[in-house]
């Protein structure tokens, strides 16, 4: 039998607490529970787990400081971590995603959708970090070594920078990315960038990829994902 996966879980609401360690049997999970950011992050380095989920406001030591501990350690900084945060509080999923987080999950929220992105989390850590020299989605195809893009064998049009957020984006399916984040792959040093330009690129990006193209989400307030099961979209 399959040894359980082993998630440890850092809230100080006890409700919620009981409630996430109850699902987290009904999915097939271990779940681990501590109150505070101080001995949480202790547990994390005791323990190991394969996922953490991080409320932003604990005792001791916040979310966002025990995330950057954990990306900061070599020992842990492959762990993935949700954070959990209030939906109005979009500067701090900002933050904490910018930190290293490969989620977030706004409260209130469902326990089946979090459970969802937990396993999607885990099966992106799983695949091979090296992105392919080729990325096939639906009809497109992205050569990362020449820098085209195509669908049905024909050269679309797309620049330099496009070229990159499109790459970041299909690299890390269902994740979702700051505005800061994708600028990271905006190549054009002689433009003075801010993180508005982004929406720019997903604009053009879209235009040209067609309209049935529906795979690019924006995430309000926060930036965007491309959707994980492509095969599953309109095209």
């Amino acid at each position: 039998m399959a040894q359980k996966k082993r998630i440890l879980l850092i809230e100080d609401e006890e409700d919620i607490a009981a409630l996430l360690k109850l699902q987290a049997e009904l999915f097939g999970y271990k779940l681990h529970v501590e109150v505070d950011g101080i001995n949480g992050y202790r547990a994390i380095e005791r323990e190991k787990p394969d996922l953490v989920i991080l409320d932003v406001m604990l005792p001791g030591q916040n979310g966002f400081d025990v995330c950057r501990k954990i990306k900061n350690n070599p020992d842990l900084k492959s762990t993935p971590v949700i954070i959990l945060s209030a939906k109005e509080e979009e500067l701090d999923i900002i933050l904490g995603l910018e930190l290293g987080a490969d989620d977030y999950v706004s409260k209130p929220f469902s326990p089946k959708i979090l459970f969802s992105r937990i396993k999607a989390v885990m099966r992106r850590g799983s695949s091979a970090e090296k992105t392919p020299k080729l990325i096939s989605f639906g009809d497109y195809e992205l050569d990362v070594d020449r820098y085209l893009l195509t669908k049905n064998e024909q050269t679309l049009n797309i620049t330099l920078s496009e070229f990159g957020v499109l790459k970041r984006l299909l690299s890390n399916r269902g994740k979702v990315l700051t505005r800061n984040q994708l600028l990271d792959d905006i190549h054009n040093d002689d433009a003075f960038i801010v993180d508005r330009n982004i929406d720019v690129h997903i604009a053009a990006l879209r235009r040209k990829l067609g309209p049935g193209f529906d795979w690019i989400e924006t995430v309000r307030g926060v930036g965007y994902r491309l959707k994980e099961e492509l095969e599953e979209a309109k095209v």
